[in-house]
């Protein structure tokens, strides 16, 4: 019988803003979270990945390496990113140029389960649970479905 390699989850190499709270257990390396954020329990934020201020990560969210969120943003339960595309057919097997990077905007909520491709999105967006945005958003408003697309518009704030 073979011995397994354990790695250990934690938090390292991680640039944070002032007011940050983190509960663990959580994954966190080579990242940027700015002021007054919070970062639920089974999050994972990988390198090279920016949160802005006042931001709220929940529970069993992935946030691979390449995005960069906005402010005021509101990260929902199992929401996930996605920075390789299958361009070759399958994984990219660590051929970085291969991925795609994510911007999302200010003041955007992306509901549970949603999952987000390597796209940009406005600010003052919604996407609903369960949607897959694979598509740039460029206009405010609320997204949903498979793929994601607008609902309807925001009322003016």
């Amino acid at each position: 019988m073979g011995t397994p390699r354990i790695k250990e989850s934690g938090i390292v190499n991680v640039s944070f803003g002032e007011n940050v709270t983190v509960v663990n257990p959580a994954n966190l390396y080579g990242c940027s979270v700015g002021d007054d954020c919070f970062i639920g329990p089974f999050v994972e934020i990988q390198k090279d990945t920016t949160i802005g201020r006042r931001c709220r990560v929940q529970s069993h969210a992935f946030i691979c390496e390449l995005v960069t969120i906005g402010d005021d943003c509101f990260i929902s339960h199992g929401a996930m990113f996605i920075n390789d595309l299958f361009a070759i057919g399958g994984p990219a097997k660590g051929r970085k140029e291969l991925w795609r990077s994510t911007r999302i905007g200010s003041r955007v909520s992306i509901g549970t389960n949603a999952t987000v491709l390597p796209v940009n999105i406005c600010d003052d967006v919604v996407i609903g649970a369960g949607s897959v945005v694979t598509k740039d958003i460029s206009e405010p408003g609320i997204y949903v479905g498979n793929p994601a697309r607008k609902l309807r518009s925001l009322p003016a704030r």
